[in-house]
């Protein structure tokens, strides 16, 4: 199959085509059809399969026809990096059709969107509390709204926005096309499409597990000792762009601190910092100025950087789903990816509830050169080095300006205690013809 095969207008098939995509993606090819009948969906697929390009090439085909400079589209999403990243989706694919589209988010001046709103925008996109807000203050019309996307639904209720929605819900016309996306559908979600949806089309691609293009590693290491071992690993590792995820917002200040100081082109990417800071680390971890982020689970989903080749869990995540959102982020777009996960002793007994899930037991590797047994200091916070000081040298810079030891093309070796590996830069292939950007 290919997008010729959905007949959709040219000037949308423009747009597909200068991104340079023929073939759809399984999630694609299942929701787009539908889509177009009007028919209301819920879709369930892993991240990084394609899933905003399900929903939005059917959108921008139904808005061709019909009124214009009048909101018609509102799609609700959970973070503000996600609602950005999907009004860029809508703004590439539908670059010929002369669309309009807002994304609309709290952090920032709402002066602006306000502003983009009353010019006369077909498509917004919003996160539930600014949304709301804008209601309230009787500054946007959605009584014109035929198609509602509700997009990642459970990262909504795990972020407890589903009220909002739901008071959102009752102030656009009934008479609707309502499509709902969720990687996981717990019952909070399956009550929202049972009283949201009405006979939906169900979509599920897969099962809620981590991509098939991931091989996972664990590191057993105590919480004082983490970032050295984080140090270690990264000037071994021939890495062409890695995320690190820490379970809280000074965890991720600290570690990406010690890691500037220790030479690494590290941003971070946390609650506490203004829009304008959360897009400067975005945007330079996607040009590569930046080739490490230090997040929290705010990045778990919204984030599509395809070329991704390394997620570092530094603190294990609360729950399975968590897991496998946080490793979705590598293994896209049909390339290789690596999964590393730090586990202190206190850590270690969830370990089982994540290789139950995966269906097999995860690698242990442990370092021969690197000493576990240096004692915790009696101030230790959980990212203390101890006597490792990652600011005493500066690493090593490969070609390509990873922070590293120049590998010999193809593969870097490690030693380990208890499992001998090879560590491969395994070929990452070319990027897929499949729109898994989107």
């Amino acid at each position: 199959m290919n997008f010729e095969s959905f007949q959709l207008h040219h000037r949308i098939e423009s747009g597909i085509e200068a991104l340079g995509y023929t073939e759809p993606t399984s999630i694609q090819s299942q929701c787009i059809p539908s889509i177009l009948q009007g028919r209301d969906l819920m879709g369930m697929a892993q991240t990084g399969t394609g899933k905003t390009a399900a929903f939005a090439l059917p959108i921008l085909q139904h808005l061709l026809s019909g009124p214009r400079k009048v909101v018609r589209a509102l799609i609700i999403a959970p973070t503000r990096e996600l609602a950005e990243q999907t009004r860029e989706a809508f703004g590439q694919l539908g670059r010929d059709t002369k669309l309009k589209s807002v994304s609309v988010y709290g952090g920032v001046d709402k002066n602006p969107q306000i502003k983009k709103l009353r010019d006369g925008a077909e498509i917004v996109v919003a996160c539930p509390g600014r949304l709301l807000d804008l209601m309230d203050q009787r500054v946007i019309d959605l009584t014109h709204v035929e198609i509602l996307v509700l997009d990642e639904s459970d990262r909504m209720f795990d972020m407890g926005f589903l009220p909002d929605v739901r008071k959102i819900l009752k102030r656009i016309p009934a008479k609707r096309q309502t499509l709902l996306f969720s990687a996981t559908m717990p019952d909070d979600i399956r009550i929202l499409a049972r009283d949201t949806l009405r006979d939906p089309v169900i979509v599920q691609v897969g099962e809620s597990v981590p991509v098939s293009t991931v091989s996972h590693a664990v590191y057993p290491v105590e919480s004082h000792l983490k970032t050295a071992l984080l140090m270690r690993i990264l000037e071994r590792t021939d890495a062409e762009s890695v995320l690190i995820f820490t379970r809280t917002k000074d965890r991720a200040t600290r570690l990406a601190s010690r890691m500037k100081k220790a030479g690494f082109p590290v941003a971070e990417l946390q609650g506490d910092l203004s829009q304008k800071q959360r897009q400067k680390a975005l945007n330079g971890f996607r040009d590569g100025t930046y080739r490490m982020l230090v997040a929290t689970d705010i990045a778990a989903r919204g984030i599509d950087v395809s070329r991704i080749s390394h997620v570092i869990n530094y603190d294990m995540p609360d729950t399975v789903d968590a897991y496998t959102h946080r490793i979705g982020r590598t293994g896209r777009a049909a390339r290789t990816g690596d999964a590393f996960t730090f586990v202190s002793r206190k850590e270690s007994a969830f370990l089982w509830s994540i290789e139950n899930v995966i269906g097999e037991k995860l690698e242990t590797r442990t370092l021969d050169d690197f000493d576990y047994a240096v004692p915790a200091p009696k101030s230790s916070g959980g990212a203390t080095v101890s006597r490792y000081s990652e600011g005493r040298r500066k690493p090593a810079v490969s070609p390509l300006g990873v922070p590293g030891v120049a590998a010999p093309a193809g593969r870097l070796e490690s030693l380990s205690k208890k499992t001998p590996f090879v560590y491969s830069a395994r070929p990452r292939g070319r990027r897929s013809r499949q729109m898994r950007a989107f």
